[in-house]
C-alpha cells in the first residue's frame, strides 16, 4: 500500500498541486467501494459488509477543513459472516431494511490529524441521526504516478453503538459496539 497522502497536506499542496489549489469534487467507483463492519458475538466476531450506494466527496488538499464527505449505504445489500446473522441484521430488530433501506453519513467538520484527518459528521441509521467521529486516510490508487490525484482510495474508520440508533435486537448475544471500515475508491470529476 502506498503511503497516505492526507498526512502531509501542506507539503503535498506545494509539490503536486497548482499554487491556486481549490476544493476538487470526486465521484465514487461503486464496484470497488464497500463498508465493512464487525461486532462481538460472544467469544466470536460477526463480520460483514454493506455496499456503498453513493459518495460525494470534495477534497481540498490545501485547506483540509474545506473538504466534505457524504456517503449513502445500501442496507438491503448487507452481508454477514453467518447466514442467519445477515437475515437478523436486515430484520426489524436491528437495521429494519424494509423501512430504512439506506444509511447515510454527512461530514460536518474535517481536520488534519496525524497521518490523516479527523472527520466529524452525522450518521443516520433507522431514521435516527447522531454525531460520530471517523478517522480518514487517503491514498493514490495503485498504478498511478506520484502527484496523480485523479484516482484515490479513502478509508474511514470508527465505531458506533447500535443501541444509539434503536438497533437493539439480540443484545444478549450480540455486542453493542459496531466497528466500521469504509473503503471508497474515488475518481476526480474533470
Amino acid at each position: 500500500m502506498r503511503p497516505p497522502i492526507f498526512a502531509t497536506l501542506a507539503a503535498l499542496a506545494l509539490t503536486t498541486l497548482p499554487a491556486a489549489a481549490r476544493p476538487v469534487p470526486y465521484t465514487l467507483e461503486p464496484a470497488d467501494s464497500i463498508v465493512g463492519f464487525e461486532t462481538d458475538f460472544g467469544p466470536d466476531l460477526i463480520t460483514g459488509d454493506m455496499p456503498v450506494k453513493t459518495a460525494d466527496l470534495i477534497l481540498d488538499f490545501d485547506r483540509v477543513e474545506n473538504s466534505q464527505i457524504a456517503v449513502a449505504l445500501d442496507v438491503t445489500g448487507a452481508q454477514a459472516s453467518f447466514p442467519f446473522a445477515a437475515q437478523a441484521l436486515k430484520g426489524p430488530k436491528v437495521l429494519d431494511s424494509n423501512n430504512f433501506p439506506e444509511m447515510s453519513f454527512q461530514s460536518t467538520s474535517v481536520r488534519p490529524k496525524g497521518d490523516g484527518a479527523s472527520v466529524e459528521g452525522l450518521l443516520t441509521i433507522r431514521g435516527v441521526t447522531r454525531p460520530v467521529m471517523l478517522d480518514a486516510m487517503i491514498w493514490r490508487q495503485q498504478g498511478h504516478a506520484a502527484g496523480d490525484l485523479s484516482h484515490l482510495t479513502v478509508r474511514l474508520t470508527g465505531a458506533v453503538l447500535r443501541s444509539d440508533y434503536g438497533a437493539t435486537g439480540w443484545a444478549d448475544m450480540v455486542g453493542d459496539e459496531v466497528r466500521l471500515t469504509i473503503l471508497a475508491r474515488i475518481a476526480r470529476v474533470d
